[in-house]
């Protein structure tokens, strides 16, 4: 669970706790409008001050505060309820939230003011008041009541009316709950009847929380289905109780040392398979090392369920043995997995983000006190992902199952070529059902089961399916939907003709999993689908376009609008009562059937209407993406799994316009995501399609041709950007003009790319052209105007012009915080230059502070490994370097440095940069070889990338010269040191700091070699520079003229400290 806490006046979540939680305080309220209550989102973005809801969740801070509890729980805005799965977890625990909370408030919100103000002169009317507050009557506000020791009644203005024991016969007469419940009795020794009574009158926004409301008030957990309806839920509740009830061992009744991960309910439908039951037993008996098993099948034959079934069995048989469910859909649905399998297990060091979470829960599984365990591998059908590294420097995934005699691994895939591999001969392929078996399972999901009376119509509706699980529970969904028979469902196959089927059939033929015949899902879905068009078009047209994209994670808002909203929810409705399609997270996405999504396509393709539907679906893509940057973020990431497929179709082409528009905006978002590399595909197809359509001065060619160089420039490929850059300057001049914006853009870019390769007297120069004209043609305070001073900033900074940068720099930050807000990428940027200025200037604390402050906007808006946010975390590594905080340095360096050579690679400038620090860090802490041996790899690749002059090129090897130095190794140190300052002086300037650095450290080389009276002269001539240029309370000068001092009075020299004037 995630706690909220009040710092400095605004609210922030904790991270998702598992152990050790703090005590805390829990507010139980009536919820009003969605709009009306601060959410999930509202709390991590800083907003929802305005809403109505804010005021309760200050109340609940306050009251939290006076008793003492820093951490408070509010349902509103703890839980992330765009994550369907966490929403699950969050019902199916709150009653032991509530339960465990060391206070429980109840906001009463809607208590007239006279009715509490004067309750001492009217008890009448605040009792009235108080007896008819609908917090009574909602389902959810039941287990709030019982679950907590600690109840207390508020008003809104804070005023406590009382607690559960002092209002005990007034709750008792409003609600009929026996008052040994209220007192805290346990809630197993009342009789279910009595329970339901407690909740039949009570009322829920959703209908399926009639049921779910009461999950923890008889201790049950399972799996919520929002569409179920009331009266579905209610019976599962009721099974659940009654097996509970009825069976000695369950899962719910776990051992002491068991942990259940088990996302789904046992099946009660579950019919026949004993024998792959037995065979999967057998191969799953201990034995002397890990029993693995494979189940391989048609995908909808039942491979899922079957793994379900035996490991309910192997519950009830062993109470003692741990079950881990892993589903494998994708290496993020096994990574939260492993994270859930490692929290509920207590491996210590888990929560670690630099933790190996897969290693650990390996390790801990291969040991002897993990007891007995089974662990299933749902979906396992990818075998890359299990044979493969996903980096040269990995293992693959099969070297991380764990070892033991007492553990069992089940694998379910599709694929029978993944079973072989993953289990060897150990496989158990899982046929169609038997005709016996097919029938059982058709009676137990007909509603009717008189249609079963028609001996002749069940056994050929059953063949005509070919006796598939999914195809047979398909076709009883769809004969209960419509009240029809048996006969009438085979009357309606019979009219498709064998060529569709056969069509459809086509695609869904696969090495391993199909044999020859029709496919049942497809001749299913098909009889379905006439329905579906001939009764609801605009389910039909859903359809189609969600067959275009991607079948996973579908935004609802990507459904274009229908004639009216009932329309909408209707055609939805019918989609997922036919069992289309199927809701991954409340009101926010929903999942198409694979099976069904090919079908569908094929269908379309027969028709001839794929292109077309294809072209439909790009453009309603391009519309709601809209215009990609930080500020829509999270619309445009949602989408990108989408446009991905889209832009792997060759229905159409790299020319068709529609595409084009989403190819660019695709690169766009891996852009503005940091994935620069990626990036440089879409930009150069874009180019390459815009200059044959357009030609090469076009406008949009042009752009296209400057987006492309900035993935080249964030990739280090100065050389290849400049080229770019400089053709698209050149031709914009020509075509439109010094003073155009598009032109003045390009000169910027340029000049930018001049910087990076140490070229700073040319970057100025074109840095001032383009400021100075923007400044004349769009304003001084125009947000492109501003990126000209802060990049004319940086190259000041370069030259080690801090003082004129600082003023620069502290003058757009104001001017953008107040045009765009202190969150925004650039005002962001401009605290993290102004950070780096302190960090020069030797004003280390205050560098500090901006730092951390950038790396938690950062983090925030764009995520712990964006390229961004990285280059904040390694600058905060350098500010702990130089206050000596090295262990504190060393481990942000290492973090960083593994990020980016894994995104970025081992060559990538800012990898190299990562290198250099945490050679430095090494050095530091007196671990030379190591920091010798990483700082010839940074001079190696920085002399073949950038060149032996280039400024970072010389940085490095000015430090190997001092850690030469420090290992006496002097005459080295020294040839190095003279080659580097002769160097710097013709480069960057006799007084450039990186100059002067270079003269104080070779003073020490020639002080340690005997040469005292040149190191004299040096050191004073660099002191004089110093106090010049830095200042006289600048460290470095400061260090310097204390070493000079010292020297001087050695030697009995003349002390000369000050310039003179």
């Amino acid at each position: 669970m995630r706690l909220l806490e009040c710092s400095d006046g605004k609210f922030k979540l904790t991270k998702d706790l598992v152990h050790k939680i703090p005590k805390y305080a829990i507010l139980s309220h009536t919820w009003g409008l969605d709009h009306e209550e601060v959410t999930f989102g509202d709390i991590v973005h800083g907003t929802g001050e305005d809403k109505i809801g804010y005021k309760k969740i200050w109340f609940c801070a306050e009251q939290a505060r006076r008793d003492g509890l820093q951490y408070f729980w509010v349902d509103t805005c703890c839980i992330d309820r765009s994550n369907n799965n966490e929403l699950s977890m969050a019902i199916n625990s709150m009653f032991r939230w509530y339960k465990n909370a060391t206070r429980c408030y109840v906001y009463l919100s809607d208590i007239p003011a006279a009715c509490y103000e004067n309750r001492q002169q009217s008890e009448l009317a605040w009792e009235s008041a108080f007896r008819a507050h609908r917090w009574f009557t909602r389902g959810w506000t039941l287990q709030e009541l019982l679950s907590p020791a600690s109840v207390e009644f508020f008003t809104p203005s804070g005023q406590r009316l009382g607690d559960k024991r002092s209002l005990e016969q007034q709750i008792h007469e409003i609600t009929g709950i026996a008052v040994p419940a209220l007192r805290g009795k346990a809630l197993s020794e009342f009789d279910v009847e009595e329970r339901f009574k407690w909740a039949e009158t009570r009322q829920t926004t959703h209908e399926e929380d009639s049921a779910y409301c009461l999950l923890g008030i008889f201790s049950i957990f399972m799996p919520l289905i929002y569409g179920e309806g009331k009266a579905h839920a209610l019976r599962r509740l009721k099974k659940q109780i009654v097996d509970a009830m009825s069976c000695d061992v369950l899962p719910n009744q776990q051992g002491a040392n068991r942990t259940w991960m088990v996302p789904f309910e046992r099946n009660p439908f579950f019919t026949g398979r004993e024998s792959e039951l037995k065979c999967l037993r057998q191969a799953l008996s201990p034995g002397y090392q890990t029993a693995k098993v494979a189940i391989t099948g048609l995908g909808g034959v039942g491979k899922t369920q079957l793994a379900l079934e035996l490991i309910y069995r192997v519950a009830a048989e062993n109470n003692n043995c741990s079950v881990f469910w892993i589903p494998v859909t994708s290496k993020e649905s096994l990574g939260q997995a492993y994270l859930h399998a490692a929290g509920q297990l207590g491996i210590s060091g888990w929560e670690d983000n630099k933790a190996d979470v897969i290693k650990l829960v390996q390790d801990h599984l291969s040991s002897e006190s993990a007891g007995q365990w089974l662990l299933v591998f749902d979906n396992a059908d990818d075998v890359g992902m299990w044979l493969e590294k996903s980096t040269p420097e990995s293992s693959p995934l099969i070297d991380y199952l764990p070892r033991s005699s007492h553990g069992s691994v089940i694998f379910t895939t599709r694929n029978k070529k993944a079973a072989i591999k993953l289990a060897g001969r150990n496989v158990v392929e899982i046929s169609e059902m038997d005709g016996a078996s097919g029938k059982q399972l058709l009676g137990k999901h007909l509603i009717d089961k008189g249609l079963l009376g028609s001996e002749g119509d069940a056994t050929t509706l059953l063949a005509r399916l070919t006796y598939l699980p999914l195809a047979i529970v398909q076709a009883a969904v769809y004969v209960n939907a419509n009240g029809i028979s048996l006969g009438d469902y085979l009357l309606l196959l019979e009219e498709q003709e064998e060529d569709v089927i056969d069509l459809l059939s086509e695609d869904f033929e696969d090495e391993g999993r199909y044999r020859d015949g029709k496919n049942p899902v497809a001749t299913t879905w098909l009889v379905s689908f006439e329905q579906i068009w001939q009764r609801d078009p605009l389910a039909a047209e859903y359809l189609f376009l969600m067959s275009c994209v991607d079948a996973k994670d579908i935004p609802l808002s990507f459904l274009p609008p229908g004639p009216s909203r009932k329309k909408e929810t209707d055609a939805m409705g019918t989609l997922q009562g036919y069992s289309f399609i199927a809701k991954r997270s409340v009101h926010s996405t929903v999942h198409i059937h694979r099976l069904v999504h090919l079908a569908m396509r094929n269908w379309l393709r027969k028709e001839g209407l794929l292109p077309g539907w294809t072209s439909r679906a790009i453009a309603r893509l391009v519309e709601v993406v809209g215009n990609v940057g930080y500020d829509n973020r999270t619309v445009w990431n949602s989408y990108m799994p989408h446009m991905y497929y889209m832009l792997g179709s060759r229905l159409t082409g790299d020319h068709n316009e529609g595409k084009l528009n989403l190819l660019w905006k695709y690169g766009l978002c891996l852009y503005y995501d940091g994935r620069y590399q990626e990036a440089e595909a879409p930009f150069e197809r874009v180019m390459k399609a815009h200059k044959t359509k357009l030609g090469y001065d076009h406008p949009d060619t042009l752009a296209s041709m400057g987006n492309l160089a900035s993935t080249y420039w964030n990739q280090g490929r100065w050389k290849e950007a400049e080229k770019l850059e400089v053709q698209v300057t050149e031709t914009r001049k020509a075509e439109l003009g010094t003073d155009h914006p598009d032109t003045l853009t390009s000169m910027a870019s340029l000049a930018l790319t001049y910087r990076k390769q140490g070229r700073w007297e040319e970057a100025e120069k074109l840095f001032i052209q383009v400021m100075v004209t923007r400044m004349r043609v769009l304003g001084e305070e125009h947000l492109d105007t501003l990126t000209s001073v802060a990049n004319l900033a940086a190259v000041l900074w370069d030259q080690g012009l801090w003082q004129e940068a600082k003023e620069l720099e502290v003058q757009i930050m104001e001017m953008r915080k107040r045009v765009l807000g202190e969150e925004h990428p650039l005002t962001t940027t401009n605290i993290a230059n102004l950070a780096s200025i302190y960090w020069n200037q030797g004003r280390l604390k205050e560098a500090e502070a901006l730092e951390l402050r950038v790396i938690d906007t950062r983090t925030s808006v764009l995520g712990k490994e964006h390229p961004l946010t990285l280059i904040s975390i390694a600058n905060l590594a350098s500010t702990f370097w130089d206050q000596g905080r090295w262990k504190e340095a060393e481990e942000l360096e290492v973090q960083v440095m593994e990020i980016r050579q894994t995104a970025l690679g081992k060559d990538h400038p800012d990898t190299l940069t990562s290198m250099a620090n945490l050679a430095l860090t090494f050095w530091d802490q007196g671990r030379w070889k190591e920091a010798e041996a990483l700082v010839l790899q940074v001079i190696e690749i920085r002399k073949r990338l950038l060149g032996e002059e280039h400024p970072d090129t010389l940085i490095s090897m000015a430090n190997l010269g001092s850690m030469w130095w420090d290992q006496g190794q002097w005459e080295k140190a020294e040839k190095l040191e003279v080659q580097v300052m002769e160097i710097r002086k013709r480069v960057l300037g006799e007084e450039h700091p990186d100059t002067l650095t270079s003269m104080a450290s070779l003073s020490h080389t020639w002080k340690s070699r005997g040469r005292s009276k040149d190191a004299i002269d040096m050191m004073r001539d660099c002191v004089l520079r110093r106090q010049r240029l830095l200042g006289l309370d600048h460290p470095d000068t400061e260090s310097s003229l204390a070493t000079l001092t010292e020297w001087q009075e050695a030697s009995n020299l003349p002390q000369e400290t000050t310039e003179r004037k």
